[in-house]
Order: structure tokens, then sequence, then C-alpha cells
């Protein structure tokens, strides 16, 4: 800007842009966060000036806790170790024993029973008893069973939030992102997405850059939201209850698939720009408030509760109908239903993802509805709510390796049609939205592929195939979209170390 008000010469212009590009080179940043770094070291400087200093000046506790968790090199384990508790809480420990009671006892055995014997008061017809307790008991019952895990999620982030650490975590953030050419400020809105999509989506705004804030919305949701919980509940309770890592490695993975694919996306000649610098403050770290991280809580909570009570409720009356029923409408076993008939036909598309069976088919594809309705659906059609059975039914149906497969792909493809809208208003063109939507499921699919092709060959010994082949193409296809050099790339700049070398 100063540039442009100053007429100078174009030998004069370009020297001083050559400057710009060495001081970048030397300090590792942008001349704008050069330029606001020094803003605020000069105004440190006339603040001391105008002060007087205490000799006996003592760090806070504030500060004495940031020299760790902060640390360069300690904030990132901290930060994964603070994570897999929170998890492990909420999956593996406290909210695993409240769910099991919701699902074996309330809506396993109290409701159904309670239900039952109310319709047989009222001498209701067959198919509206099979509609309420067989769809709707079912269906809902099994998404509200793992309400108690998203409580205790939410209470342990919301602890987490009200003490200050999780502004510290966008600052140690900043500071990873920047590394690879990400803006810090992407982290905002992927921290909300951990709640819902929709408001991480919107909270892209901030960002001024429009193509790092286009790269938010493309990525922001592969963080598993609340919804996508009650998928990683269901995967790592019926296949992996005594492993703790599995529900954790479902966050790394979001985070790590922001990152790389930010990278890739960032090296790209309609996405790639100059990073946007990212300023916060951080507050003093105190006590949380009982009362605000309760507030916080119940209101993820209901918020999950009213989804359940609309959408979910509206879903699983119409797979319930899909499932109950033929083209013809004569009632039928589930195997020769509409939903039946309509899965097999596109079974076949995630036959090298390893959950080529319809049922999961129809899971998945409901999960763009809302991705609750992946366990719902699930309910629905192994006719239990209850924890026990519907594991063991899962279990009999796929390997604990197409399972993770399956919780992969429902993590990273596109979200629920809420989001979606969320993506069209912000992306504001049809092309961007489409395509953003694309991207985000083709990753989805390729990531999962090459999970489950090369965890065939590595845990259980399977012999090379043609999809094996494949799965190795596409990782290296992703190492170079990740590695390769920028479209477009800065001209070389002189630095101290060059000059060095031509002295010599």
């Amino acid at each position: 800007m100063v540039q442009n008000e100053v007429e100078l010469s174009e030998f004069q212009k370009g020297e001083i842009n050559e400057v710009i590009k060495i001081t970048e080179e030397i300090f590792t940043e942008d001349s704008e966060s050069i330029v606001i770094n020094e803003r605020y070291e000069f105004i440190e400087r006339v603040a001391k000036m105008a002060q007087n200093q205490d000799s006996n000046f003592k760090m806070t506790i504030s500060d004495k806790i940031d020299r760790v968790v902060t640390n360069r090199i300690l904030a990132l384990p901290i930060f994964a170790v603070v994570m897999f508790l929170v998890y492990y809480l909420s999956i593996q420990t406290v909210g695993t024993m409240w769910t099991d009671w919701v699902n074996d006892v309330l809506f396993g055995d109290l409701v159904p029973n309670w239900v039952q014997a109310g319709l047989d008061y009222l001498h209701v017809s067959g198919w509206l008893e099979s509609l309420i307790i067989d769809g709707i008991v079912a269906g809902v019952g099994t998404v509200l069973g793992f309400l108690p895990q998203i409580f205790v999620l939410f209470i342990c982030l919301g602890i987490l939030e009200d003490i200050g650490y999780m502004s510290r975590i966008a600052f140690v953030m900043d500071r990873v992102f920047r590394r690879f050419g990400l803006s810090g400020k992407s982290f905002i809105p992927m921290l909300i997405a951990t709640g819902c999509g929709v408001p991480a989506i919107m909270a892209s705004r901030t960002i001024e850059n429009e193509r790092d804030r286009r790269i938010t919305i493309m990525t922001a949701t592969f963080m598993p939201c609340s919804a996508k919980l009650e998928i990683i509940a269901l995967i790592a309770g019926a296949f992996f209850p005594d492993n703790p890592f599995v529900a954790p490695s479902t966050y790394f993975i979001g985070f790590l698939t922001i990152i790389l694919s930010g990278i890739a996306l960032k090296k790209t000649s309609f996405l790639g720009s100059y990073v946007s610098p990212f300023i916060m403050e951080l507050p003093a770290y105190h006590m949380p408030k009982v009362w605000s991280v309760l507030r916080y809580a119940f209101g993820k909570a209901m918020s999950f509760v009213k989804r359940a009570g609309t959408i979910i409720f509206s879903l699983t009356v119409i797979i319930w109908f899909m499932s109950s029923y033929d083209f013809a409408f004569q009632a039928v076993d589930t195997e020769y239903s509409i939903l039946a008939a309509l899965g097999r036909a596109i079974a076949w598309i995630f036959q090298p993802l390893g959950f080529g069976d319809w049922k999961a088919t129809v899971a998945a594809a409901t999960g763009l509805a809302a991705k609750e309705a992946v366990v719902g659906t699930f309910g629905v059609l192994y006719n239990d709510s209850t924890t026990s059975g519907l594991y063991h039914a899962l279990q009999l149906d796929y390997t604990s390796l197409a399972a993770y497969s399956f919780l992969t792909f429902n993590l990273l493809c596109a979200p629920c049609f809420a989001a979606m809208g969320a993506i069209k208003r912000e992306m504001g063109d049809a092309k961007w939205t489409i395509g953003a939507i694309g991207f985000q499921t083709g990753l989805a699919y390729v990531v999962s592929l090459i999970i489950y092709q090369l965890g065939l060959v590595v845990f259980y010994g399977k012999g090379i195939t043609f999809w094996t082949i494949v799965a190795v193409i596409l990782l290296i296809a992703i190492i170079y979209f990740i590695v390769r050099k920028p479209r477009q790339v800065k001209e070389k700049v002189i630095t101290l170390d060059n000059l060095e070398m031509a002295g010599e």
C-alpha cells in the first residue's frame, strides 16, 4: 500500500521487492507479519519507557503454564495426550458406562416394553406396531443411546475451552499451519467443527484471504462432529472395545487430512496464495465455571436431541418403509425390500473399500442426509437397538478392517445436507460447491481404499491384487501432490547463504 502511494521508478520498486523477499527468507515470515511484529515491539519499547519497572517481577501462573503447553517441542505432544484423554473418557470409559445402560436397559428393554404394552392395549394394526417398535424406537433409540458419550465429550471440550487451553492450541497450530503455507485462522473453524460443521463453515468468514477461506470451507468438516461421534462410538465399541486408540485416531486422521489436503490445495494455481497473518490475544488461565461448562454441554446435547426428534425421526420412518416393503408395496423380509434392491445396485462401488454390503451402503448413503442416520439405519435394518445385539450383528457381517474403512469414509466424505447448504452459501458459486463436495467424497473414497487394501496385505497377509496396485498408485499420487512444487513458484531470491557461497 505504501509503494502505491509513493511515486517510485520501476527500478526502485524492484529493489524494494528484492529487499522484502530477502527479509522474508531470513525471518521465515511474510512481510505483513514482520511489520506487525515490529509495530508491537515498538509499542512495547515505548510502553517500557513510560512505565516504572518492578525489579521483583514474577511470572504469573499462566506464564509458567504457557512456557510448557506452548513450547515448540512439547506443545503438540501435550495436545495429543489431552485429546487422547478426552476421547478415552467419552468413548471408552465414563461415557460408555451410561451409553450401555441407555441402549441396553432404557431403549433395549424398558421403552420397547412400555410402548408394546400401550400398543397391545390400543389393539393397533400390525404394520403400525412394526413402524413404531421396529422403525421409530429401534432407529431413534439407537441414535439417542449414544447421547451420554456426546455429553461427556462436550463436557471435556467445554472445560478445555473455558480454562483458556483451546486459545493456546489455536496459537500453537498457527505455527504449524504457517510452516506448511496454511493460515492459522483455519484452526478456529476446525475447532468449531468438532461440534457441528455448519457453524464451522460459516466461521470461515473471519478469513480475509478468499483462497484461504475456500480451502477452509473444503476441509473444516473433516473433523469429527457430534454426529460423527455416534459412528465412532459404534465402530469402536463393536470392533475395538479394548483398544483405546481407535476413537482418538479419528480426531488425528481428520486433523492430518486437513493439513495434508490443505498443502495440496495450496499448491494449485487456483487456490495458491500468500498466508494471511493470524493475531489473537491469549486470556489468562482460570478455573472452569461449572455452569458455563454445563450450559455449553447441554446446548450441544439438546441440539443433538432436536435433530434426533426431527431429521432422524423422519429418516427412520422412510428407512423402515423401504426396508419392509417391495416395489409392489407388499410386506416382505428386509432382504427382499426396496432398500435392499437399491443398496445392492450401488454396493459394488464400495466393494474395494471392504463394505460392499447393501446394508453398509445404505447406511453410508443416509449419512449424507444426517450423519446420525448411519447408526439409526443400522438399528432399523438389524431390528435391534441394544448395544450387545447391534454389536454382535455387525461383527457377523464385517471385519475389523472393513469397519475401520467404513468409519474413515464416513469421517471424511461430504457432510450432511445442512452443511452442504452452508458450503453453497459460503462459496457463492455452484461450481465451487460441486467441486468441494466432490473433493471431500473422492478423498474419503481414496483414503478408505488405501486403508483397506494395504491393510489386507499388512495385517491379514493377503496376496497382492489389482486393487492393491491401485491403492499403491493412489498413495504415490497423494504424496506427489503434497510434496510437489507450487504451480506459481516464487522467483528465486538472494539469501545470506547464497551471498556467502558466491563470495567463496
